[in-house]
């Protein structure tokens, strides 16, 4: 096993645009086809995964691997049902053999000695994993860049974000290095990506899948683990594998959701933020386009409210705080010479807000808890609410950038993530997905749906049926 530089240089030679389909064993196939390649004996593992290391290395424009393997190992699951497909794992989870970075410079990270447990159900899978993605640092910006390093790329448009904290994993996923990657959303950091990037990306229901031992220990569990794609059968195929590895008896069983249902849905449509944050015009026109194209399709829309405190923006942003105060506390355990001086400028100004705000904790936890009551009586009467993912289309590099200087940095952030984080407090399934709109330069506009907890298969009924209508643009195609 291998690990580059953790920092990558920056590169000058890049092209506007970069992805790496060529005629090789991957082809334009997603994980399912290619899986079916697999079991028919077209094409062996080892080649899927010899063809998608070149890939990653034709690739290497878009800084987005934090490592990889240099002989990576055959599959723990050779009958599982995406057995042989090559994917990533996101550098926030432990995959044995490989230090975990979490996209920090304030530590020096030693190889993990075990593989975390969503890594475990993601293996079950039968994947094989041939190394891991960039993020920015925890997890916590909506773009993967770096204070003193390289960024993350858009595979679409390379002077902008992939979006964050997936932003590795989406970048190479839409680039065609590989079909799926795996990704974890503590605020958005699933579907942003998505949305950047024109990708599929479903944020499970809290306790769908293997939670962390880090995420079990908080008193609100944000962060929920999935995977990036650019099909949606094929997030419906890893959630029903990820599901015969583990379920949670306390959620209603998934199963393989393999195509629209044909019912006819009750959709409310959001189009401005709950917390205030108006959406700008192209993202505006994208959901609704998207919200006519259902009316069409025979599903009723209407527009839905949420009545949200007006302290969620601020309660949310505390608890943000209070995760890089705790990770100050706590990071010589993620390995040697923790120093959280080095954390990055927003690391450090989110800590410092929650120092301030520390008093307030036991009310803020109370007003993000009763949150589910607000979303709660926004559902009477719907399957599922259709809304933007982010409420302006994807910045430039640096927009973001953890260099700005924090009070502004801070409340770009919050004038751009106004949407996501409502689910990952409430726990609720999210999904983004592409629309038929553009950005100027190209750029994929995203949409997001979201559903009562326990009913992924809406989100799924609602992908498929807009997949099929508007089938999702390939970069390359």
């Amino acid at each position: 096993m291998t690990a580059p530089e953790r920092h990558p240089s920056p590169h000058t030679d890049i092209p506007t645009g970069l992805h790496t389909y060529t005629d090789d064993a991957l082809g334009a196939h997603d994980a399912v086809a290619l899986a079916a390649l697999v079991r028919r004996r077209e094409v062996s593992p080892a080649e899927a995964a010899r063809d998608a290391a070149a890939r990653l290395r034709a690739a290497e424009g878009l800084g987005a691997l934090a490592a990889t393997i240099a002989d990576p190992a055959p599959t723990t699951a050779p009958d599982g049902p995406l057995a042989g497909v090559p994917t990533l794992v996101k550098d926030n989870s432990d995959y044995r053999g490989l230090p975990t970075g979490h996209g920090s410079a304030a530590f020096t990270p030693a190889p993990a000695r075990r593989h975390a447990p969503f890594v475990r159900q993601l293996l079950s899978t039968g994947v094989t994993v041939l190394g891991k993605t960039r993020l920015p640092e925890f997890g916590f910006n909506a773009t993967t860049e770096f204070e003193h390093a390289a960024p993350v790329r858009n595979p679409w448009h390379t002077a902008h974000s992939p979006g964050g904290s997936s932003g590795g994993a989406a970048a190479l996923v839409a680039a065609g290095a590989v079909p799926v990657a795996h990704a974890n959303d503590g605020g958005g950091s699933i579907r942003i990506p998505a949305a950047c990037c024109g990708l599929v990306g479903l944020k499970p229901t809290r306790g769908r899948v293997r939670a962390n031992a880090q995420s079990r220990q908080l008193p609100i569990d944000l962060v929920t683990d999935g995977i990036l794609s650019r099909t949606v059968r094929d997030t419906a195929a890893f959630l029903a594998a990820a599901e015969t590895h583990w379920r949670n008896p306390e959620l209603p069983p998934l199963g393989l959701v393999e195509g629209p249902s044909g019912r006819r849905l009750r959709v409310g449509l959001l189009l401005d933020s709950p917390t205030g944050v108006p959406t700008d015009p192209a993202t505006r026109a994208a959901v609704t386009a998207t919200a006519t194209t259902l009316e069409g399709l025979g599903h009723t829309v209407r527009p839905v409210r949420i009545p949200l405190d007006d302290q969620f923006t601020e309660d949310f942003l505390t608890y943000w705080g209070m995760l890089s105060f705790l990770l100050a506390l706590t990071g010589r355990t993620l390995g040697a010479h923790f120093d959280r001086h080095r954390m990055d400028p927003l690391s450090q100004g989110l800590r410092a807000q929650y120092v301030r705000a520390m008093r307030r904790t036991p009310a803020v936890l109370h007003r993000l808890r009763k949150s589910r009551e607000a979303y709660a009586a926004a559902f009477r009467g719907l399957d599922a609410i259709l809304a933007p993912v982010v409420a302006h289309t994807t910045p430039r590099l640096g927009h973001l950038s953890p260099a700005v200087p924090y009070p502004t940095l801070i409340a770009r952030i919050l004038a751009y993530v106004a949407f996501t984080p409502l689910d990952n407090t409430v726990g609720t399934p999210s999904v983004s997905l592409p629309s038929t709109a553009t950005t100027p330069e190209g750029l994929p506009i995203g949409v997001m749906f979201s559903a009562r907890p326990g009913h992924e298969h809406t989100l799924l009924d609602l992908a498929y049926t807009l997949e099929a209508a508007n089938p999702f643009r390939r970069l390359g195609s």
